[in-house]
């Protein structure tokens, strides 16, 4: 990334959350919290979550390669100036948040490494306040901490939880990729296309990847050739292409545009509704049925992330130049979470 501009000046604007943000926001959403019921089969296979990572974002690296290629033509020298930050996004956006939270899972129950990665969002208002020196509206401090107390209602994290030191340390590195993730993604410039941010993105991640598996810091295990998924048995290759193709492919795709759209702090707010996604296709193909105190955490969050939207878009005088689309193109910056 380059530089910044200039400070924008002060404006007075008012808008409403287009509905094209939040369509896509709860598509990458519902596509992200469906990733589980594909790991879960290749896991108990005795597959390695970094074998599951390699494989869910390096199938689409492929598949982008030329895509992206061809819409680069004559635009390279944009893409040299951002290596920078397309490596960053790459390597904590992409890889790191997801090897973090698979590990996570080994260590904690899956309630305690989800509310752990999902901290996250509460690292993007941070980074925004620290960012801008604005201290957050306080709309947007209620809706974060109603919020995570729904999260914490609906994945029963009192009810089941397991704590050990090495699971808290990758729940964190996971909630510093999701950050990093929802933050970067909405900081890209017309001049480089989405898709080629995440293209490049995956491509660094397989290459970390396959570096530090190299080294031998963390194993790639390919385990059975079958699964069973819903009792059901089927072949690695089913949910390997579910996860690279639709949990990976199309979630990321239209998981920056919606981050472009809303802004990273209501983008990544958006992504609660991920847990409630995933909730409710445990439900319908698991059969695990959420408690009423589970669906009333549902509805907390829901109403957490309409005071977040109250916050950061309800009032009529906005500072621009923040990385929200109120402010129009952003010049990338050079900073791990800018």
């Amino acid at each position: 990334m380059t530089a910044s501009t200039a400070a924008a000046p002060t404006t007075t604007r008012t808008r409403s959350m287009p509905l094209t943000g939040v369509i896509a926001g709860l598509i990458a959403s519902a596509t992200f919290g469906s990733s589980g019921i594909a790991a879960r089969p290749l896991l108990d296979a005795g597959w390695t979550p970094d074998a599951i990572v390699l494989l869910r974002i390096g199938i689409p690296a492929i598949l982008l390669l030329p895509v992206s290629g061809w819409m680069m033509r004559g635009r390279w020298p944009i893409l040299r100036e951002r290596a920078g930050i397309v490596a960053l996004f790459g390597v904590f956006g992409i890889a790191a948040a997801q090897v973090c939270y698979f590990n996570a899972v080994q260590y904690l129950s899956i309630g305690v490494a989800l509310l752990m990665e999902y901290s996250g969002i509460l690292l993007v208002v941070a980074w925004q306040w620290l960012r801008t020196r604005l201290r957050p509206a306080n709309a947007t401090l209620v809706g974060a901490a109603i919020a995570v107390v729904g999260l914490t209602l609906i994945l029963d994290v009192f009810g089941a939880a397991s704590v050990s030191v090495p699971g808290i340390l990758w729940g964190l590195g996971a909630a510093v990729g999701l950050a990093v993730y929802f933050v970067l993604g909405a900081r890209t410039e017309d001049g480089l296309p989405s898709l080629v941010v995440v293209s490049a993105g995956m491509v660094v991640g397989v290459l970390v990847l396959l570096a530090v598996a190299a080294v031998g810091l963390l194993p790639i295990h390919f385990g059975s050739s079958t699964v069973t998924l819903v009792g059901v048995q089927l072949s690695w290759i089913v949910p390997v292409l579910y996860l690279s193709l639709v949990t990976s492919l199309l979630a990321y795709q239209v998981g920056i545009a919606a981050a472009k759209i809303l802004g990273s702090t209501m983008a990544s707010f958006f992504g609660l509704t991920e847990v409630l996604f995933a909730v409710l296709i445990a439900w319908l193909l698991l059969g695990e049925k959420p408690s009423a105190l589970q669906l009333f955490g549902g509805v907390l969050v829901l109403g957490g992330v309409v005071l977040v939207r109250v916050g950061e878009y309800g009032s009529t005088s906005r500072t621009l130049g923040d990385g929200d689309p109120a402010s129009g193109p952003t010049i990338i910056e050079a900073t791990p979470a800018g």
